[in-house]
């Protein structure tokens, strides 16, 4: 019989955490000021512990993770390999597919696995608030957990239409003793100008982030700091366990590596997890084709640009060099909150620029038929945002057996759904629609993008 969970022991959980950034055969762009510097660690302190600047900015390939942290993520970690034989009978393809749960941390999702680091971080560094942003719930309620079990005061700022559309996120931030505010909202300046200009905006995480920032540069008392859940360098990191994982648990059942991995990518964190370690095998040799998912509402990756832009509406943060579709760009109101962030991450644009990942686009309708796949032949409900990754396995899947090829497929299972159920509600009803954004839209919000600082896509052409 085929082995379909694989577990490892405690004693084999990851002790590290792997940076992309020591082996990128073209190192990344540094992130710039608006006058053209480059951002130095103390432009970053105010919103940010020295701590966690230094993993930023570091390029050391492993970092050690803090017993401390490691006690608060055995909890649910090392979390399950699982084979999806169901799926696969489904299909009738050769391809064994291969999935990481992330969904049994505390919060549901993969998201966990950084807020516990960032929240330690922050308290040892003497921070006694956090601020932040969050889509659909997942990183809101994993930063919740962790400044509970750190003993931080935590205030987050969600994007109106997950606000709305999902209330249960908000019960369980207010759980864990945080405050869920709608975004845009009358707290700060940046949202009272998105209101005065937008009043019925679905909302959008770059405006969230320039809420979030606000509130933590402004806190007169000097012991707020602001936490981000995806896009930058030391948030990818943290995920990177999860790669690092499922490397020895593949060897367990005899797999060197696969020979695909897929993940959703929103802001890039669930991503890069499964993706980075993996990534360091194709630089060295490895042949291994890897492929981020986004949704049509927000195809960065597909039809963005790459180029040196904000990572929020009000312009607070540095420009980092990135594939995005403007910092005023608004998605369209999908349920996969997750994804509808108008940049990616630094590490993963560069590597695509690289070559060495080919991203790959889904629509809501499409992710939603995946999901409902899933949810009848593996019997989990998964979130929104992994439908879109689910998608692309099903689409590879089939490409096996069309082939006749016995691949081996791995995919991140970045968080469940059973806080989403709206979504699957309005799918089964026949009331969904396609999120597929116009293109006078994009090529209007581009237009807006930052051109003072060029970003040349600078790679070896290796790949």
């Amino acid at each position: 019989m085929d082995q379909i969970k694989i577990f490892l022991d405690e004693k084999d959980m990851p002790r590290q955490w792997y940076n992309l950034a020591a082996d990128l055969p073209t190192p990344m762009l540094p992130p710039l000021t608006p006058d053209g510097q480059i951002v130095t660690p103390e432009m970053l302190a105010p919103v940010f512990p020295r701590n966690l600047i230094d993993q930023e900015m570091s390029t050391k390939r492993w970092i050690d993770i803090p017993e401390e942290v490691q006690q608060v993520l055995y909890q649910w970690r090392p979390a399950p390999l699982r084979r999806a034989v169901n799926l696969e009978k489904f299909l009738k393809t050769p391809a064994k597919i291969y999935y990481k749960d992330e969904s049994i941390s505390p919060a549901g999702s993969h998201k966990t696995n950084t807020s516990v680091a960032q929240a330690w971080y922050n308290k040892q560094a003497g921070v006694k608030s956090l601020t932040t942003e969050t889509g659909a719930g997942q990183w809101g309620t994993a930063l919740a957990f962790a400044c509970h079990v750190f003993g931080l005061e935590c205030k987050v700022f969600m994007v109106r239409v997950s606000f709305e559309q999902k209330p249960l996120r908000k019960i369980m931030m207010g759980l864990w003793n945080a405050k869920c505010i709608s975004s845009p909202s009358m707290e700060t300046q940046a949202g009272r100008a998105v209101l005065a200009e937008m009043p019925d905006t679905p909302g959008s995480l770059g405006i969230a982030i320039s809420e979030a920032v606000e509130a933590a540069v402004t806190d007169k008392t000097g012991k707020t700091r602001y936490a981000l859940g995806s896009v930058l360098n030391h948030v990818l990191l943290h995920q990177t366990i999860i790669g690092l994982e499922a490397q020895k648990q593949l060897k367990k059942v005899g797999i060197k590596n696969p020979d695909i991995v897929i993940g959703c990518a929103g802001g890039g964190s669930n991503f890069a997890g499964i993706a980075f370690p993996f990534t360091r095998e194709k630089i060295h040799g490895a042949k291994i084709e890897i492929i981020p998912v986004e949704s049509a509402a927000c195809p960065k990756m597909t039809k963005g640009r790459f180029a040196y832009d904000h990572g929020d509406i009000a312009a607070m943060t540095p420009l980092l060099p990135m594939h995005t579709l403007g910092s005023h760009f608004v998605p369209p109101a999908i349920h996969a909150g997750g994804l509808r962030y108008h940049g990616m991450a630094p590490l993963v644009s560069q590597a695509i620029v690289e070559g060495l990942m080919k991203p790959q686009v889904v629509d809501q309708l499409h992710s939603y038929e995946a999901a409902i796949i899933w949810a009848r032949t593996e019997g989990f409900v998964i979130a929104p945002e992994t439908s879109n990754a689910v998608a692309c396995v099903i689409n590879e899947a089939k490409k096996a057996k069309k082939e006749g090829k016995e691949k081996v497929i791995l995919f991140n299972l970045s968080g469940h759904g059973l806080l989403d159920l709206a979504g699957y509600d309005k799918y089964l009803s026949g009331k969904l629609e396609s999120s597929k954004v116009p293109h006078d839209e994009i090529k209007r919000s581009l237009a807006r993008v930052q051109v003072a600082h060029k970003a040349p896509a600078r790679k070896t052409g290796k790949w």
